[in-house]
């Protein structure tokens, strides 16, 4: 059985739980270096950025984690986790840099500026998932800018909102907010 490992140092990972369940995946919180060792692939959650990457730093995760994604683990990052892999944060160095884009960190507004936005995700689509995606953005990142080798494979209000780079994807929206398990499935597969 396939483990998947959500990063469990803030954030909303436990919303993930119910979709990688019906996959039929195995999971595991995440709290420290030797839990990356026992997992295949990871998911780090929404959350605070800014906090998650200060724990990553205090339980020395930046190198561990940085070392499994370069062999090759899967990593998804939503909202605050594509935040954390990013190579470039408002205009400085990302905390991992694994995934050549820039953001910029809570580009939409506040919490009440927070809404749903229907986006077409071909390559889903092709899968059985929703077309249009019902997309749940809260305090998301913008990615502004992407490397030549990253695949956008969504994009919302004009800007790239699901990117991918090999075995690292990222969302800047909320999937596990809705009931369609497409993108864990997605996930699954890389």
């Amino acid at each position: 059985m396939t483990v998947v490992g959500l990063l469990g140092l803030q954030g909303a990972f436990l919303d993930h739980i119910r979709h990688l369940t019906s996959l039929g995946a195995g999971y595991r919180i995440i709290r420290d270096a030797a839990g990356l060792m026992a997992v295949d692939r990871l998911i780090i959650p929404g959350g605070e950025s800014t906090v998650m990457g200060k724990f990553l730093q205090e339980f020395r995760m930046i190198d561990p984690l940085r070392a499994r994604i370069a062999q090759g683990m899967p990593v998804w990052g939503i909202c605050a986790g594509a935040v954390l892999l990013a190579g470039t944060v408002d205009g400085g160095p990302g905390r991992l840099q694994v995934l050549p884009v820039s953001v910029a960190r809570n580009a939409y507004g506040r919490q009440l500026a927070s809404r749903e936005h229907d986006i077409d995700i071909p390559i889903l689509a092709a899968a059985g998932g929703a077309s249009p995606f019902p997309a749940v953005f809260i305090r998301s990142p913008r990615i502004l800018a992407v490397g030549p080798e990253v695949a956008v494979h969504a994009r919302a209000f004009k800007d790239p909102v699901f990117v991918q780079k090999g075995r690292v994807m990222a969302t800047t929206f909320h999937p596990e907010l809705t009931m369609d398990p497409v993108f864990h499935h997605y996930f699954m597969g890389l």
